[in-house]
């Protein structure tokens, strides 16, 4: 009986796919008939080139972006207060012209956050190279 109905319903499925099968053959042919396919792949291709277009547009401007962020030199120079007035308690008053010797000299009394901290905002700053 269970056999039977399973049967039965396979069946039905399989007419179901028959039928989808088949309508979807007279759609095609009927796309093809009346030039719908040609209609819609112009559209498509016509939008790849746009979008292709876009995308060449967009690199280039992002490659002038990073050459002009190349050439410049950081805009913002500052650092925090706190910052300078740790920099200043280890004998640092300028912040100009400082070199990686010199600064770690400086910072060797303070803790390991602490000089972390002091380069990260130095670095932020443009002040301190990596």
């Amino acid at each position: 009986m269970e056999t039977e109905t399973m049967l039965a319903s396979l069946g039905e499925s399989i007419e179901r796919l028959n039928a989808a099968a088949a309508a979807l053959e007279r759609t095609a042919a009927w796309m093809e008939e009346t030039g719908a396919v040609g209609k819609i792949t112009a559209a498509v291709e016509g939008r790849e080139q746009e979008l292709l277009r876009k995308l060449e547009a967009a690199e280039q401007q992002i490659a002038e972006l990073r050459a002009q962020a190349h050439r410049a030199s950081p805009a913002r120079q500052t650092v925090p207060a706190s910052t300078m007035q740790l920099l200043a308690k280890q004998g640092l008053s300028t912040v100009d012209s400082i070199q990686a010797e010199t600064l770690d000299a400086a910072l060797t009394g303070l803790s390991l956050e602490q000089r972390i901290a002091v380069k990260a905002q130095l670095m932020r700053a443009g002040l301190l190279a990596r």
